[in-house]
């Protein structure tokens, strides 16, 4: 699921102290005292917009898309403000009505002027719709909104080679790595590429220096193991599918497909031989 957007500019007077208290709580990632304490706001005062966005972000952190739709559909009758149309896209979407999110999120890409998340957010729930040209072209319409932004261009990178056009996301990605040098997300897009490419050297020192950022990421370790198992390196792949695998079991269905599909893999009759081997 697409990342919640960003809180709406405060309207009116501004937030009472315990709605302060609710909007810290949430920040330090006390969920729970978050949704609590937003829920007491809106028991007080039904029209709180930021009450009802708290509330919402809480329940949708503990994946309970399905009650935040509510509180944000309230909302939304209420005041027209795009923060609160995209973050209810979200929770539609998460809650799997993705045919609604995608209403909502339309809508709201079609305000002028334009909220930038509101495009990231219906461009995500197309792409898990399998609806990827128009995921792109949604991409492709916000960095017309926003030439400059990074983040677009690189989401339209990350799509472009599930439309085969890996030689444009490459393009793209080598001028994003030129513009900001280090950046893990560009380098791991790019290292993508290139391991689709069968360019498996230069991905591998390009997930190297991902997981030396982020030594926690289990994908990108995950694809780093495919890199070098494709180059023969055994030795060193199969190491780095145990650190990806290493108290994540739900990362046993990737580990075995990166094991097993590799030219340089191996395979196993049954899954317990395979966790054995790992282990």
């Amino acid at each position: 699921m697409p990342k919640p957007p960003p809180p709406s500019a405060n309207r009116g007077p501004g937030p009472s102290p315990l709605l302060q208290r609710a909007v810290v709580a949430l920040q330090m990632g006390q969920i729970v005292e978050a949704e609590r304490l937003a829920a007491e706001v809106l028991k007080a005062n039904r029209n709180d917009i930021g009450a009802a966005s708290i509330l919402a972000r809480a329940l949708m952190i503990q994946n309970r898309n399905e009650e935040a739709i509510a509180p944000l559909e309230r909302a939304t009758r209420r005041v027209e403000d795009p923060g609160l149309e995209t973050l209810l896209g979200a929770a539609l979407g998460g809650a799997g009505r993705r045919s609604e999110a995608i209403e909502v999120l339309r809508r709201t890409t079609a305000r002028r002027p334009p909220y930038l998340p509101s495009f990231q957010a219906l461009a995500g729930q197309l792409h898990a719709d399998g609806r990827i040209d128009e995921a792109v072209v949604v991409i492709e319409s916000a960095l017309a909104l926003a030439p400059g932004s990074l983040e677009f261009q690189l989401l339209l990178a990350q799509l472009l080679p599930q439309r085969n056009e890996r030689g444009r996301a490459r393009a793209i990605l080598e001028k994003l790595r030129t513009a900001a040098p280090g950046h893990p997300d560009v380098l791991a897009a790019l290292a993508r590429v290139l391991l689709l490419d069968g360019d498996y050297a230069g991905a591998a020192d390009l997930y190297r220096q991902v997981v030396a950022q982020r030594p926690d990421d289990p994908l990108a370790r995950l694809s780093f193991s495919a890199s070098l198992l494709e180059m023969g390196d055994r030795a060193a792949g199969e190491a780095n599918l145990r650190l990806a695998l290493r108290g994540r079991p739900q990362m046993i269905g990737r580990t075995t497909a990166a094991l097993s599909m590799s030219s340089h893999g191996r395979f196993f009759f049954r899954p317990s031989g395979f966790k054995k081997f790992l282990s």
